[in-house]
């Protein structure tokens, strides 16, 4: 069972506990609830604690989370995950091309991201329950942040970045913002399109490096909408190569050539900055490498914080 401790700071001297966790700690009300159910749920230098209890500023105030529920059906031999970074809150996991992250009709269970990482943690000891902080398509590659306790995943929320790699049909120069909303196809119910009754959208782009007649570049995302950077580059007339969904030929590589290669974030516990980067995978190098666009050295040894 994970604790978390924090100290009261001056200027909440005299508040509620309640007013404390909602506010300094950013508990969810959906979590106070389940922490007063929790056995010394709520402690302050050792003493049970109730809602209206005001608090002194420099007390010590613990809060022990409920425990998840097992997840059972744990398939035999799930391969394990590449752990990127990992502590008591977090795991950030590298996820490769043709993983989904939940179990669907004509995959095997085996297969699934969320079997991959509940076997892990339960292998460590450690609650197997799945949190991931966002998705990325089956055939997107790169950083999935996932988090252990339903603290850190409401917490983490708006305190994370992440940067896309992407190679591109046809060659484009400097950058750019592409805001266009986003909806389903008509007569479709996966496939998205830039419409005008639909989410709003917001994607940055910026130009890597270029080739025969693809290009490289990097993205970075104000808003979560599906198939988000692979309409736009597909509205912009540059579909993404191997995404023949929007597109994009397969000639050179037979996925969408998208790759999240690095995340940032704010632990919301220890206030710390994390940043984790993740290689290019193997048949995104060849793409490169066919293409003629020799820049993966000059990427991995690049400081993303300077592009976006």
């Amino acid at each position: 069972m994970r604790n978390l401790q924090f100290s009261v700071p001056e200027n909440y001297n005299g508040v509620t506990v309640k007013g404390f966790l909602r506010g300094y700690c950013q508990i969810s009300a959906r979590m106070l609830a389940k922490l007063k159910r929790v056995p010394k749920g709520i402690t302050a230098d050792g003493k049970l604690m109730i809602a209206t209890d005001h608090l002194k500023a420099g007390q010590k105030v613990i809060l022990q989370l409920p425990e998840d529920e097992p997840y059972l059906l744990l398939p035999k031999d799930v391969p394990a995950p590449k752990v990127l970074w990992e502590d008591h809150d977090f795991l950030v996991v590298d996820k490769p091309a043709g993983q989904i992250l939940y179990r669907r009709p004509g995959h095997e269970e085996r297969d699934t991201l969320m079997a991959s990482v509940c076997t892990y943690l339960g292998k460590n000891g450690e609650p197997s329950a799945f949190r991931p902080l966002y998705r990325l398509d089956k055939d997107t590659t790169g950083i999935v942040l996932l988090a252990k306790n339903a603290y850190a995943a409401s917490a983490a929320i708006g305190k994370i970045h992440k940067i896309y790699y992407a190679v591109c049909e046809g060659i484009l120069s400097g950058c750019g913002t592409v805001n266009a909303p986003i909806g389903l196809a008509p007569g479709h119910s996966l496939q998205r399109m830039v419409r005008e009754d639909g989410a709003p959208a917001i994607t940055h782009w910026k130009v890597i490096g270029s080739g025969k007649n693809q290009t490289l570049i990097a993205c970075s995302i104000e808003t979560g909408r599906t198939h988000q950077i692979r309409v736009h580059m597909a509205y912009l007339g540059h579909p993404l190569c191997g995404d023949d969904f929007y597109g994009g030929r397969k000639d050179c590589i037979f996925r969408q050539a998208l790759h999240c290669g690095y995340l940032k974030f704010i632990h919301p516990i220890t206030k710390s900055v994390v940043k984790i980067p993740a290689p290019f995978p193997k048949d995104f190098c060849t793409l490169l490498s066919v293409c003629n666009i020799n820049c993966t050295k000059a990427v991995h040894e690049m400081d993303p914080e300077t592009l976006f």
